[in-house]
């Protein structure tokens, strides 16, 4: 195995690909993975050693922090390839905030920015060969950081693991999504960590999507914790409603997700010149819109869905139908996003990172 050092990072070479072994028109999302990994210690009030190499399993003890008290958190981002073979990242910037944002709330070390910049560049160009060009195919990157102390006191880890691996992709959900309101339980609350992307936010939501899956629907549509009044997020993305020509949605909070693809569908929006409004929106208006026809369209926004459409919603046992449009924002702004990401067109707002 050789080695060679970037600026910061020692890189460890792989011996063969796997490349080889892996059916790109058969992918099933997070399965199969990259033959290059990121990893970088935290001990002592430092990181330090950040390497790239083979991807591979890792030892823990049991008695490992993580496993006794959720201290981790994660990111979701994708490289694109386009038709000339270049590849790029989306917004990579807003990444690299928001999971130093996570990791600030669950008292984890924030991450030096040349260590994640140097990692994911570096990274991608390794395994550059699997990012696949066409539509809808993509790289998964998931950098996360997790508490590694031994012991099991109930205190925040003094040692800690950053990571990066990375699954070739292709699309999410492969037809409209259909949801259900909650009525009884919560993604999250007021003083709480919804605004994170903390591992327990996703785990805790599993029985309830569960729940809603039984009844022949995808995804749970969140509601507020204290009256399950006002609608908040769609599983694990944005949403995004449509009630005649104005696009609504809730607004961030400690509750609520920061979504980089909610961020770019609020900006196409502006560009597009269609009215949004970010504010809290009832389950009784919605339900109300449904009714009176002026419920044009609903949609999920988020980096691994990009934007997925929603056929129907239920609530209180009733299934109301969401009419599909030939003017659908939700198609406009995927077509749009995905140009952009794909490098098929202008990129007006600076999106595209390039990887040389």
């Amino acid at each position: 195995m050789s080695i060679t050092v970037n600026e910061h990072i020692k890189i460890e070479k792989i011996k063969k690909s796997k490349i080889s072994q892996v059916d790109f028109d058969n992918l099933t999302f997070g399965q199969n993975f990259t033959d290059y990994m990121f990893e970088c210690d935290y001990k002592d009030g430092k990181w330090y050693n950040p390497t790239i190499k083979p991807y591979g399993n890792l030892t823990l003890s049991p008695a490992t922090k993580v496993f006794h008290y959720g201290q981790a958190v994660f990111e979701g981002m994708k490289a694109y390839k386009d038709d000339n073979g270049d590849v790029f990242l989306f917004r990579p910037e807003e990444n690299f905030n928001r999971i130093n944002k996570s990791s600030k709330r669950m008292a984890i070390p924030e991450f030096p920015r040349e260590y994640f910049f140097e990692a994911l560049h570096t990274l991608v160009q390794l395994d550059k060969n699997w990012v696949q060009a066409g539509e809808g195919n993509s790289l998964y990157i998931r950098p996360f950081a997790m508490a590694t102390e031994v012991g099991v006191s109930a205190a925040p880890s003094s040692e800690y693991k950053f990571m990066i691996i990375m699954a070739p992709a292709q699309a999410y959900y492969t037809g409209d999504v259909r949801v259900v309101i909650a009525e009884h339980f919560s993604r999250s609350a007021d003083g709480g960590v919804g605004f994170a992307k903390a591992a327990g936010n996703y785990g805790a939501q599993f029985y309830p999507t569960n729940l809603a899956r039984e009844k022949g629907f995808q995804q749970v549509i969140w509601t507020d914790a204290n009256e399950h009044r006002y609608l908040e997020e769609a599983g694990t993305m944005n949403v995004f409603f449509r009630i005649n020509d104005t696009l609504i949605t809730a607004p961030t909070s400690d509750r609520i997700l920061d979504g980089v693809t909610r961020k770019s569908v609020l900006k196409l929006a502006e560009h597009n010149n269609i009215k949004t409004e970010v504010r809290r929106i009832e389950v009784s208006e919605l339900v109300k819109a449904a009714e009176d026809g002026s419920l044009k369209e609903i949609f999920g926004a988020g980096t691994a869905a990009v934007i997925s459409p929603v056929s129907a919603f239920s609530y209180k046992e009733t299934v109301y139908d969401v009419p599909k449009q030939d003017d659908s924002f939700a198609k406009r702004f995927k077509k749009e996003m995905m140009d952009i990401q794909q490098n098929r067109a202008e990129d007006p707002f600076g999106w595209r990172y390039p990887i040389a």
